[in-house]
């Protein structure tokens, strides 16, 4: 399977790939994408060397997934260029979750509501993915009513330059 991450060089595409590489995912081809000023950069995947493309190189690869996570705005003008291509993206972002044309999926609650025309995949933020899965099995057991959740998020939100 050909995967692209797109914000490769960035905090969270730096652990996307780390986990990618961790549960073994059946890759052929590796293809890092970042912005123009990373573009010719070699990353180590896993023992391969790849160098990091530009957008437009990526949409032209026409990878099977593209794992996104370089920012609502690369999101909502990239994604669907991907997907054009038959690229299935996994947005990482803030940009498709309310959309009501796209899924909001967290695989292990509603992964199975996918389908093959699904292009373009949005994902809660990391707050709400934890607490879906910690909430799902009480609620088929005892019916929760209501919630009342505060979270005080992590500087690292706000990726390398915040660092």
């Amino acid at each position: 399977m050909r995967i692209a991450v797109v914000g490769a060089t960035g905090m969270v595409g730096g652990v996307m790939m780390k986990v990618l590489r961790e549960f073994s995912f059946p890759i052929t081809e590796f293809i890092p994408v970042a912005s123009e000023k990373s573009v010719g950069q070699e990353i180590d995947f896993g023992g391969m060397k790849c160098t990091v493309v530009g957008l437009e190189k990526a949409v032209e690869m026409a990878p099977d997934i593209a794992i996104f996570s370089a920012g609502g705005q690369t999101s909502l003008e990239w994604a669907p260029k991907f997907a054009d291509v038959g690229t299935v993206v996994i947005d990482n972002s803030s940009a498709w979750r309310m959309d009501a044309t796209k899924k909001l999926i967290v695989p292990e609650i509603n992964g199975h509501l996918i389908t093959k025309e699904d292009k373009i995949i949005a994902n809660p933020n990391c707050s709400t993915i934890q607490l879906v899965l910690t909430l799902k099995p009480l609620h088929e057991k005892y019916k929760i009513k209501r919630v009342v959740v505060s979270t005080y998020q992590s500087i690292t939100g706000s990726g390398m330059k915040a660092m």
